[in-house]
């Protein structure tokens, strides 16, 4: 099996306290990978650890079949790209925005401005290159943000809850479109959400944080038909009660109903 990431003893730390301990973890070439638990589980700590912007405390992070420890920082973050909820666009163009990553790994301009162009089409908003980014609705800005990430063609792609701040409508379009384009890229992706179907949908298994270690992982049947402990079992009994946004998104008719129906109820 060919693995992207592999953790063994990975313990990190947050405000002089241990907050998550993972004993193993392989993540494999094109997985997504959604991690899910209550809050305060450790699992925005654990996507800045993997963005190489919090050091562990102790243990062993392989990235490609190498340590990453002995790497320079900057050459194992300009593999990575992380989005998190709310976007991080600069007060420049939509365009400017995206040669920006571009620009630092010295990219060919004429070779950059085509695969920004790119990107922006394939997410639906090349109308808005020259757009001031700051003058964007939430969801223009997240496909920009969602397209500044893709053009960088990072091995692994970190998303911190990317829709969490939107209306469900728009959620969900995002949502499909996302599934969409990992699915073309075979992207490796590691996505934390609150949101059950969220990760059915999206994930090829799901690892349920809680009580500061990883209680469970494995594909969303099997963590429902068989939760680990208790922990696992109630966090799936709260998040199988579902709400309006679970609803709206099982609703859509190119969504996998059987799959979301079993998240939802």
């Amino acid at each position: 099996m060919n693995h992207l990431i592999e953790l063994h003893d990975f313990t990190l730390r947050r405000a002089d306290r241990a907050v998550l301990t993972i004993p193993d973890l392989s993540i494999r070439q094109g997985e997504t990978l959604a991690v899910v638990g209550p809050n305060g589980a450790g699992k925005s700590t654990f996507l800045l650890a993997l963005a190489g912007l919090i050091r562990p405390l102790s243990g062993e992070l392989i990235f490609a079949g190498r340590q990453i420890e002995p790497w320079k920082a900057l050459d194992y973050r300009r593999r990575v790209a992380l989005l998190l909820q709310e976007p991080l666009l600069l007060d420049r163009s939509v365009l400017d925005n995206l040669l920006l990553g571009l620009r630092f790994r010295k990219t060919p301009k004429p070779e950059a401005i085509r695969r920004s162009m790119e990107w922006l089409n394939r997410l639906g908003v090349v109308h808005l290159a020259q757009r001031p980014a700051r003058s964007l609705s939430g969801g223009e800005a997240q496909r920009v943000s969602l397209a500044r990430a893709f053009v960088l063609e990072p091995q692994l792609l970190l998303l911190d809850e990317p829709f969490a701040a939107l209306d469900p409508p728009t959620r969900s379009e995002l949502l499909r479109e996302l599934r969409h384009l990992l699915r073309q890229n075979h992207t490796t992706t590691v996505l934390v959400t609150h949101h059950l179907s969220e990760a059915a949908f999206l994930g090829d298994r799901i690892a349920v944080f809680g009580e500061g270690t990883m209680k469970q992982i494995g594909s969303f049947e099997e963590i429902r038909q068989k939760p680990a402990d208790p922990v696992v079992a109630r966090f799936l009994a709260q998040s199988l009660s579902g709400d309006a946004y679970e609803v709206s998104l099982r609703n859509h008719s190119d969504m996998p109903h059987k799959k979301l129906d079993a998240a939802v109820y």
